[in-house]
């Protein structure tokens, strides 16, 4: 990632997989990025209320609340509104899709996923913060 002059950006990642969550930590942080996991829908949802991300990475299958149910109560929350929130999830039926679209997620990225497609996306919101800045 580019830029450490930059405010930290903070990310919200909920996954169940181990190695997932340990993989995307990795791969995104980098000390001007911060990563923070949650394993579950409900430490997720706590965790978002609870601190200020820039990002919420979200897979839809979770155990206790799954990612469609905490994406819509995030997005109906006008303090966690506004955070953009991406499902990454291996669910790629275009009903899934249509359904975490309708619970307010802005975007739906595929495991497997690539690297790059991450970090293009991270970089991105990124840079949209600090022009608003």
């Amino acid at each position: 990632m580019a830029g450490n002059a930059q405010a930290p950006f903070h990310i919200l990642l909920v996954e169940d997989e181990p190695v997932i969550r340990e993989l995307v930590r990795s791969m995104l942080s980098d000390g001007t990025v911060d990563v923070v996991c949650a394993a579950n829908g409900i430490e997720g949802l706590k965790l978002a209320r609870d601190r200020v991300f820039h990002l919420i990475l979200m897979d839809v299958v979770l155990p206790q609340l799954d990612g469609v149910s905490v994406c819509r109560i995030l997005k109906s929350d006008p303090v966690t509104a506004k955070v953009p929130l991406y499902m990454l999830t291996g669910k790629a039926k275009k009903a899934d899709v249509e359904s975490a679209t309708q619970a307010g997620a802005d975007g739906y990225i595929h495991k497997p996923f690539r690297g790059a497609e991450l970090m293009d996306l991270v970089e991105r919101l990124r840079t949209a913060r600090s022009a608003a800045d």
